[in-house]
C-alpha cells in the first residue's frame, strides 16, 4: 500500500535517537522527573511553556500546551463557538475544522483561495453585507490542504479587518517552519489582539508526540485552561518533557533542517512524476509543508477516482472532503510520509488509472 494521505512524517525522517536522548534527560533528574511524571495543571509543563513564551516574545499567561494543535483548536471551538455563529474558513480547507464547525452547527462561510491564501477582500464584502463572523480560521502557511501561503499584505488587511470589526482569528500555523523556498511571512499573532496563533510539534518532531499550543490573549487563554482543566486536569507532561529537551538542546533545528532537505526532494520527485506522467493535472508546487494540491479537468470524479486508487494500491483523498459544496474533481496529495521509489511507483499507478476516466473530458483551461 503508498499512502498519499496521512498528513505526518515518515519514521525515516525522524530523529529517533534524539528522542531517545531527550526522554533520558527529561527523567534524569529527581527534580525534571517530579515534573514530567506527576499530575500537572491544564496550562502544560512549566518549563515547555516557558519556551514558547519566550519564542514568541509573550508572557506565560499567553500561552497554554495541549495534546496538539487540533485538540488546541478543538477546544479553542468549544468556548468560542455556538449554535447559529458566522465562521469564515478557506476554501478548500482541513476536514476536520469543518467537521468541527459542523458538529457546533456554525454557520460556514468557505471563502476562495489563490496562490496568496484566502481572498481577504471577500471577507471584508461578508462584514459590509452585515454579516460578522465570530472566526475566521486560516492556515496561513503551506496550506492543508492547498499548500498556499497568506501572502504578508492579506495578513496586514485581515489583521486590520479584525481589529475593526471585533471577530477573532485562528492562526493555525504547524507547517511554518517546513519552508524550503520563497521568503518568511510575518505571524498575524504578533500584529493584532485578535489573534490566536495555534502550532504543533507533531510536524517538526514526530506525529506520535501529539504536543500542540496555543498563544492568544490571556483572558481566552484563561478560559481554555478552564475547559481544559474540567475535561483532562492536565495534558501528556511526559511527552512535553521529552518536546522541551528536543526543543533547548538544539535537537529541533536539526530535525526541520532535515525535515526541509527531505520534503522538498519528495516534493520536486512528486510534482515532476505527475507533469510526465498526467500532464492534465493542475497544480502549484508548495514553497514548503506537507500537501500538494491536485485538480483535473471538469467532470472528472475524483470520488470515483480515490475509490479505484485504493482498490490498486494507492490511498489518495478526494477534494470533496475539504470543501463543503465542491471539490469533485480534485485530489489531495500528502508526500510527507512517502519515500521518493514509492511516490514514483505511487504517480505511474494514479496516471494509468486516470487515463481512462479522462476520455471524452474538455482539456483544462
Amino acid at each position: 500500500m503508498i499512502s498519499f494521505a496521512r498528513g505526518a512524517a515518515s519514521v525515516d525522517l525522524i530523529d529517533v535517537a534524539g528522542l531517545r536522548e531527550s526522554a533520558q534527560e527529561a527523567l534524569a533528574s529527581p527534580e525534571a522527573a517530579a515534573a514530567a511524571v506527576a499530575y500537572g495543571t491544564a496550562d502544560g509543563h512549566p518549563a515547555l511553556r516557558a519556551w514558547i513564551a519566550e519564542q514568541h516574545d509573550t508572557d506565560v499567561a499567553n500561552v497554554i500546551v495541549t495534546n496538539g494543535s487540533m485538540h488546541a483548536g478543538s477546544m479553542l471551538m468549544d468556548v468560542l463557538i455556538r449554535p447559529g455563529d458566522h465562521v469564515v474558513v478557506e476554501r478548500p480547507t482541513y476536514d476536520r475544522t469543518l467537521l468541527g464547525l459542523r458538529e457546533r452547527q456554525a454557520v460556514v462561510h468557505a471563502l476562495e483561495t489563490d496562490a496568496d491564501g484566502i481572498d481577504v477582500d471577500a471577507i471584508a464584502r461578508l462584514v459590509a453585507a452585515g454579516t460578522v463572523p465570530r472566526l475566521v480560521h486560516v492556515i496561513p502557511t503551506f496550506q492543508n490542504p492547498g499548500g498556499s501561503t497568506l501572502s504578508g499584505e492579506r495578513r496586514e488587511r485581515l489583521c486590520a479587518l479584525a481589529d475593526e470589526h471585533g471577530f477573532l482569528v485562528l492562526e493555525d500555523d504547524p507547517y511554518r517552519m517546513l519552508r524550503f523556498s520563497g521568503d518568511e511571512q510575518p505571524l498575524m499573532v504578533d500584529r493584532s489582539p485578535n489573534v490566536v496563533h495555534a502550532s504543533s510539534f507533531s510536524k517538526t518532531v514526530c506525529p506520535g508526540i501529539r504536543v500542540g499550543y496555543l498563544v492568544g490573549p490571556e483572558d481566552l487563554i484563561a478560559r481554555i485552561r478552564d475547559r481544559a482543566t474540567r475535561t483532562y486536569i492536565s495534558p501528556n507532561l511526559v511527552a512535553q518533557a521529552i518536546v522541551h529537551r528536543f526543543c533547548v538542546t538544539g535537537r529541533l533545528e536539526a530535525s526541520i533542517a532535515s525535515f526541509r532537505r527531505q520534503l522538498r526532494e519528495r516534493m520536486e520527485t512528486l510534482t515532476t512524476a505527475l507533469s510526465r506522467a498526467l500532464p492534465e493535472a493542475r497544480f502549484t508546487p508548495p514553497d514548503g509543508g506537507y500537501f500538494l494540491w491536485v485538480e483535473m479537468p471538469d467532470g472528472f470524479d475524483a470520488v470515483a477516482f480515490a475509490d479505484a486508487a485504493a482498490e490498486a494500491g494507492v490511498v489518495i483523498v478526494p477534494g470533496a472532503d475539504f470543501v463543503p459544496d465542491g471539490g469533485r474533481n480534485a485530489f489531495r496529495l500528502a508526500y510527507s510520509g512517502v519515500a521518493p521509489e514509492e511516490i514514483e511507483a505511487g504517480v505511474a499507478i494514479l496516471a494509468r488509472l486516470a487515463r481512462p476516466m479522462l476520455e471524452g473530458l474538455p482539456a483544462a483551461s
